[in-house]
This record gives structure tokens, C-alpha cells and sequence, in this order.
């Protein structure tokens, strides 16, 4: 019966709007509809804008959609723009959405934004974003760039990871100094983007090191006064356009090393005596090669007397046949060859045993 009851009231009450019959189905629907999408929009959204709300920081459901609808994560920077009012500062959504959407960290930003603010340095939001996208990648963040600007901390000088402990360094008298620094240094945020790295602070510093030590006239210089080498590299200015403010350049620990000049000079002398060797050599076998050369030479003469005294005989022969030479001076020529002959046995055999004359000297008494 009340069914029937409202059947029959429905068309009364269309005409008594003025609406015709069905058009009140439709309200019904269109109003659930409604009904439904502010049913998704509170269990999507409505905690987070609630939670908003209370916080002054207040959101409207557009932005919370248009959130939605960028696949941003609609909680993480509705919280992060709480936690930033909350602080002080005036983030708005678009903002940190137009970060995350640009491959930035919002919360790391947020978080160096309040910290910068906390310790009194001016840093605006979009240099913080362009550190933070800057440090993409690297084992560093805007985060840890504050707190160094906050906080100094120390580099040492060489960096353990390059496998030496101390700077090696020559004076002028040859001998080495191992020194190791250590740099205390803080981020410097205006040149933070651009600006050189931690490894060209380590590079400046051990350059200055050596430059100082090599410019000593002897190493007692040195280790008199380690700190001179500290004043020296801190007045070059060495932090110039890198990401970071040098505070202070100490030196840690000095040691003598050994003796490189007298190590070069007896490498030096070495190699003198080497070269000597080498030309000593030379000038004995250009000396074999003359004395060779001579004894050619020697051999080339006495052939030219062998075959000068060849001549002899056929001379003598044209002097017979011509009558230049008579039989007796043939016969005094050849006792004269006889005689010298004989003159010239005795005399080598004296000089082969000069104790048969019965003389020390081997004359004849």
C-alpha cells in the first residue's frame, strides 16, 4: 500500500512542479552522481585536506586533483608544504609539484630550505632546487650543502682514496719533505652550481704544497716553520670559483724523506763514467785500427824492398852485357855480400846467446 501510495503521488507531485512525468528520475541520478563524486573526492582527499586545513596550510580540491591528474604524489607534497609553512615559509603547491615533476627531491629541498633559514643564510627557493637537481646522481645533496655551510668540515690533503697518505716534495738541497694537510673548508652556496669540486681543492692544495716546499732553500727551513707552508697556500687564494670557502689550510705532519739530489748526482756521476768508458773505448779501437793500419803499411814496404832487391840481379846482368861491370868487380861485389853476411850471423847469434863470449855484455875478450 505505501508503494502505492508513492507511485501515485509522484505524478502529482511532477505536476504540481510543473515538470513532466520522469524528469524526477533524472534529478535522482544527476544528485547521486553528485552525491558519488564527493563521495571519491572525500576518501581520495578528504584526510589530506583536512590535515591541511588545520596546519594553515590550507589546499583546494582543485589542486589536489590537478595533483592527481600530473601523477605527482598528491600526500608527500601536500606534507612537504605543510612542514614549510609550519616553518616560516611561503611554498605554494605549484611550486613544489613544478621540483618533483623536474626530477628534485621536494622533501631534501624543504628540509635545506628550513635549515638555511634556522642558521640565517639566504637561500631562495630556486637556487635550492638548482642545487638539488645539480647533486642529482652524486652521493651529495642541497641537505648536506647547508649543513657544510653550517658545520665547516675537514678535507684531507692527499685524499685517502687516491692511495697516498703525504705530498712529496723536493727543497733545493735535495731533500725530499712528506707533508700531509688537512683543509677545513664550507660550502659556499652562491657558487655551488658551477662550481669546481672537492678534488680541485685537493689538487690547489697539493700544488701549493710543493710549490712552497720547493721554493725552501734546505729542509731545516721547512720543519722550522711547517706553518709557513699553511700561510703561504691560504694568501693564493685557492678557492676561487669552486663550490666551497677555504677557513683554514693546517699542516698535519711533516717527515724527511731521502736524499734525491745525491741520489740524482750519483746517478749522474754514473752515467759520466759511462759515457767516459764509452769513449775510451772508441779511442782504443781507433788506436788498434792505426796500429793495424801500420802494420799493413810495414807489410806494404818490405815487399817494395823485396822486389827492389829482385832488381839487383837483372841490373848487374845489363852491366855485363853492356861492360859496365867487369869479372873482378863481380867477384869483390860478392865477397863484400859474403863478408856482410858473415857479420850478420855472428851478430844474431851473439844477441840469441850472449854467454858464449864468456862476457856478461856478450863481446869477445
Amino acid at each position: 500500500m505505501g508503494q502505492g501510495n508513492c507511485d501515485a503521488m509522484q505524478p502529482i507531485l511532477a505536476q504540481s512542479l510543473g515538470l513532466p512525468v520522469g524528469i524526477d528520475l533524472i534529478l535522482y541520478v544527476v544528485g547521486g552522481v553528485i552525491l558519488l563524486v564527493i563521495g571519491i573526492l572525500a576518501l581520495n582527499f578528504g584526510m589530506i585536506y583536512i590535515r591541511a586545513l588545520f596546519s594553515g596550510a590550507k589546499v583546494t580540491f582543485t589542486e589536489l586533483i590537478a595533483l592527481r591528474l600530473r601523477s605527482v604524489p598528491v600526500g608527500m607534497v601536500v606534507d612537504a608544504r605543510i612542514t614549510a609553512v609550519k616553518s616560516g615559509l611561503p611554498l605554494t603547491i605549484d611550486d613544489l609539484s613544478t621540483h618533483y615533476l623536474a626530477g628534485g627531491n621536494v622533501q631534501m629541498v624543504v628540509l635545506a630550505l628550513i635549515a638555511a633559514k634556522k642558521a640565517a643564510i639566504n637561500l631562495v627557493f630556486d637556487r635550492a632546487c638548482a642545487i638539488d637537481l645539480a647533486t642529482k646522481g652524486t652521493q651529495k645533496t642541497v641537505l648536506e650543502a647547508v649543513k657544510t655551510s653550517v658545520n665547516p668540515k675537514v678535507i684531507d690533503c692527499p685524499a685517502p682514496s687516491a692511495g697516498k697518505t703525504t705530498i712529496d716534495a723536493v727543497a733545493k738541497d735535495g731533500i725530499v719533505i712528506r707533508a700531509k694537510a688537512r683543509v677545513t673548508v664550507r660550502t659556499n652556496l652562491e657558487r655551488f652550481v658551477g662550481g669546481a669540486t672537492e678534488e680541485t681543492i685537493i689538487a690547489r692544495v697539493g700544488e701549493g704544497i710543493v710549490s712552497t716546499i720547493g721554493s725552501a732553500a734546505t729542509y731545516k727551513e721547512v720543519l722550522e716553520n711547517p706553518d709557513r707552508i699553511s700561510k703561504t697556500v691560504l694568501d693564493k687564494a685557492l678557492d676561487s670559483n669552486t663550490a666551497f670557502e677555504i677557513l683554514s689550510i693546517d699542516i698535519a705532519d711533516v717527515d724527511v724523506g731521502e736524499n734525491v739530489g745525491a741520489k740524482l748526482q750519483a746517478e749522474q756521476a754514473e752515467a759520466n763514467k759511462l759515457i767516459a768508458q764509452a769513449q775510451a773505448e772508441v779511442r782504443r779501437a781507433a788506436a788498434v785500427a792505426t796500429e793495424q793500419e801500420m802494420v799493413a803499411r810495414v807489410s806494404e814496404m818490405r815487399a817494395r824492398v823485396v822486389e827492389a832487391e829482385a832488381q839487383i840481379p837483372l841490373a848487374i846482368a845489363t852491366a855485363f852485357e853492356r861492360g859496365h861491370l867487369g869479372v873482378m868487380d863481380y867477384y869483390r861485389l860478392k865477397n863484400v855480400q859474403a863478408d856482410t853476411s858473415m857479420r850478420e850471423s855472428i851478430g844474431s847469434d851473439d844477441r840469441e846467446n850472449p854467454g858464449a863470449t864468456g862476457r856478461p855484455d856478450g863481446k869477445s875478450k
